[in-house]
């Protein structure tokens, strides 16, 4: 078999000094060199700051380019341009998404003095006709989305790498199309973006740090990195991804700090427990109180009652002033007359004289007894008369109010049969209880037990009376502990449509909810309806903020509905589908959200590369081989995996998810690919030199222990680390990537500016991979 190249060291055998005449001269030449080029500490670096400033006035010129175009409500802005109206008229509102990145919008509206008049109701309703300052609501995003451009650069530079490779990965998201659109418009997610970049800016300068713990600039970095983190989450709970990136490398941190045989020195494990509670601090602490600080300000803006409340319990509906709810409910008495309606759904508790059929679709059998169903409309056969299990004499049946935990029937007054429930599956789910009614002298006896509903109020008290509107309440049948419950799914033509109402075994399940919404039989002139004034009662702020989070996350994971334009995780690195966001038929004009295909497919080729790269450097190893260099293989994994491992963090857990995906949810993990190419050019095109000479080696350690702290930092520059070789190739690979780039985000561009609009033949054109673009006939 023959020999390993000579370019490879041969791990497991004997090796043989080998003296060459002349080497060890050329060593101390070649180390008297660094050393002397390591005490001059370039300090400015001009070429990458002239490269620094002249992508961040492109960013700015891309991102702000025709920023009014068009003076219509776009896509997802009917939403984010509406929360800000909202905040600006201080009206609650409810929205699966933190504060913050709707308080910079609202931030925003206030500077320029908008007072929040327009609700963004539909796509297409204009601006100028409303006299919204759109373009100021807009510019905020710009300018996350232009920064975040320059960040890109800079955590290349900061992270050591060569001028090539930073301009590549900051000039991917310059011209990226998706980066572009996305932050033209009202939307969260350049917000996103843009501090998810910082967060990782932020823990390389704090890592550049970890040879001057708990320094001034130490502290600094660490808790600027906990600050930007939290901002992330506090737009978009995906900002979850981020905290595990750094988190991760955190923890490889600490790790390393706890081996006895490291390099700095053992540490002792009080010093160990130090650096563990500031990470603690920084990473954890300080970012979780500036999270709870948004929600505080939220709470406290929005202090008026709005189309929120439903979404919240009667108990925050009531710290609100206007609130419909409190100042319209009404104690509920025994023998009073209600129509219950489902929180959710919206339905009436409904019977009519109508029979369950005898068997169903399925063949199952039915009791046959009187249909109770879920209606939408009002009408009498909703009407319930409340009754006690056992009847107050008839001189005492008035002023009994009905309280939390009471055991009641429920009359049908049209029909004049009592609710029941029973051990017979209901239509549509065999394992639910049915729901139908029986005579009074049934209900009297043998069904009296059957008759039996408690009412159990959401958050109640023992004994706290049961109001209309705001008291939301699950019904339990007392015998067999079923909630009475209904959904979405319509009766066959047997029970007109309407909805089914049925026993559900899980009590605890939130959509078991309803209320009482009127009370028909009080009379007008009853000193029940006689309202007083009510001030908004104090809730504490954990208890708003819990409640909040619970009903957040429930609804996020509760968007599970189809979108025309919905994609899945394993279309977005290959850019396979985009989304309409505008379109205006009299010009031909579209906005198509769509990346650069070529940038993308760029990125995702070399996310390949460096999986490739890794797996034949670990197979190689296995063998005996070292095909790199120590130095080079570290910044390998160090520094480039722990871009792939952002971007990994970012993508994958969406494949977890059984929501609605689109595109904008890959463009965190897209910039984390950018950086992953960036890193890659250099790693290609330049190989650094290996000094295989043990005597060389050794030396070269000694003499880097006597050069000063502030010029051995120098080691690390991406000029010193490269010195004597040619750039010529990584400029070359670096050119021909952006050249490409750029021309693909030239073409696509009509596309992502709303303008010029497009022929049929140039629409065509630009249907790459099947994107459905409108006016394509």
């Amino acid at each position: 078999m023959a020999s390993p190249s000579s370019t490879l060291r041969q791990r497991g055998g004997q090796k043989e000094k080998k003296q060459m005449n002349g080497k060890t001269d050329h060593a101390d030449a070649y180390l008297d060199n660094v050393i002397e080029s390591t005490k001059k500490v370039v300090t400015s670096e001009w070429d990458y700051k002239i490269a620094l400033l002249i992508i961040t006035i492109l960013s700015f010129i891309t991102r702000f380019w025709g920023i009014s175009h068009p003076n219509e409500v776009v896509f997802d802005e009917v939403h984010f341009g509406k929360f800000a109206s909202y905040y600006l008229q201080r009206t609650y509102f409810f929205d699966v998404h933190p504060p913050f990145g709707k308080l910079l919008f609202a931030l925003m509206g206030w500077f320029v003095g908008y007072d929040g008049h327009f609700l963004f109701d539909n796509i297409g309703d204009s601006y100028i006709a409303n006299k919204v300052p759109y373009v100021a609501f807009r510019a905020m995003p710009a300018l996350m989305g232009a920064l975040t451009v320059p960040t890109v650069f800079l955590i290349m530079w900061e992270s050591g790498y060569s001028l090539p490779a930073a301009v590549t990965a900051a000039g991917l998201v310059l011209f990226d199309n998706a980066h572009i659109g996305q932050t033209r418009l009202i939307l969260l997610d350049a917000t996103l973006v843009f501090f998810m970049a910082v967060s990782v800016l932020s823990y390389v300068r704090f890592y550049k740090f970890r040879h001057e713990p708990f320094g001034r600039k130490w502290w600094k970095w660490l808790l600027l990195t906990g600050v930007s983190m939290s901002c992330v989450i506090s737009t978009k709970y995906v900002g979850a991804f981020t905290f595990f990136t750094i988190g991760c490398a955190v923890l490889i941190d600490l790790w390393d700090l706890l081996d006895v045989n490291r390099k700095g020195g053992a540490l002792s494990m009080p010093t160990f427990g130090k650096h563990f509670a500031a990470r603690a601090v920084g990473f954890i602490v300080v970012p979780y109180f500036f999270y709870l600080f948004w929600f505080q300000v939220h709470f406290s803006i929005l202090y008026r009652s709005g189309p929120g409340d439903d979404f919240m319990t009667p108990e925050f509906q009531e710290t609100l002033s206007d609130n419909a709810m409190a100042a319209s409910s009404i104690d509920i008495q025994y023998y009073d007359t209600i129509t219950l309606r489902h929180k959710e759904t919206k339905v009436y508790l409904h019977s009519h004289p109508d029979k369950y059929p005898l068997r169903y679709d399925d063949g199952r059998i039915s009791s046959q007894g009187q249909q109770v169903t879920g209606y939408p409309f009002a009408d009498t056969n909703n009407h319930w008369q409340i009754l006690p299990p056992q009847p107050f004499g008839e001189d005492n049946q008035l002023g009994h109010p009905v309280r939390n935990g009471d055991v009641v029937q429920l009359r049908h007054l049209v029909t004049n049969t009592m609710l029941l429930t029973h051990d017979v599956a209901s239509p549509f789910y065999p394992t639910n209880q049915e729901f139908t009614t029986v005579s009074l002298d049934l209900a009297a006896g043998e069904r009296h037990n059957d008759t039996l509903f408690e009412i159990r109020l959401e958050q109640g008290k023992a004994g706290q009376q049961f109001k209309s509107v705001s008291g939301h309440f699950k019904l339990v049948h007392h015998p067999t502990k079923v909630a009475m419950w209904t959904h979405t799914t319509p009766l066959p033509e047997w029970g007109y449509k309407q909805a089914e109402i049925n026993g559900n075994k899980n009590v605890q399940q939130s959509s078991n909810v309803w209320f009482v919404e009127e009370i028909p039989s009080i009379p007008a002139e009853s000193p029940r309806l006689v309202k007083e004034t009510r001030k908004p009662k104090h809730m504490p702020f954990l208890k708003k903020y819990f409640e909040l989070q619970r009903a957040m996350f429930f609804h996020n994971n509760a968007l599970t509905s189809s979108h025309p334009y919905a994609s899945q995780p394993f279309q977005w690195p290959f850019l396979l589908r985009g989304v309409s966001f505008w379109t205006q038929n009299e010009t031909r004009q579209q906005i198509y959200f769509l990346g650069n295909p070529i940038g993308y497919w760029i990125a995702s080729s070399l996310l390949a590369v460096f999986a490739g790269i890794v797996g034949a450097d670990q197979l190689s190893k296995r063998r005996g081989i070292d095909a790199l260099d120590e130095r080079t293989r570290s910044r390998l994994y160090n520094s480039t995996g722990f871009f792939f491992l952002c971007w990994a963090a970012h993508y994958l857990p969406f494949y977890l998810m059984g929501r609605q995906l689109f595109l904008h949810h890959y463009l965190p993990a897209h910039l984390a690919s950018t950086l992953v190419t960036g890193a890659l050019v250099e790693f290609v095109f330049n190989a650094e030199p290996i000094i295989e000479d043990e005597t060389v080696l050794t030396k070269k350690d000694d003499l880097k222990k006597k050069v000063p702290e502030k010029a051995r930092k120098a080691f690390q520059k991406a000029s010193e680390r490269l010195k004597g070789q040619s750039m010529l190739a990584t400029w070359a690979a670096s050119g021909v990537i952006l050249a490409v780039t750029i021309w693909g985000w030239w073409f696509f561009l009509p596309l992502t500016y709303g303008k010029p609009g497009l022929t049929i033949e140039q629409v065509n054109a630009r249907k790459w991979l099947g994107y459905d673009l409108h006016f394509a006939k």
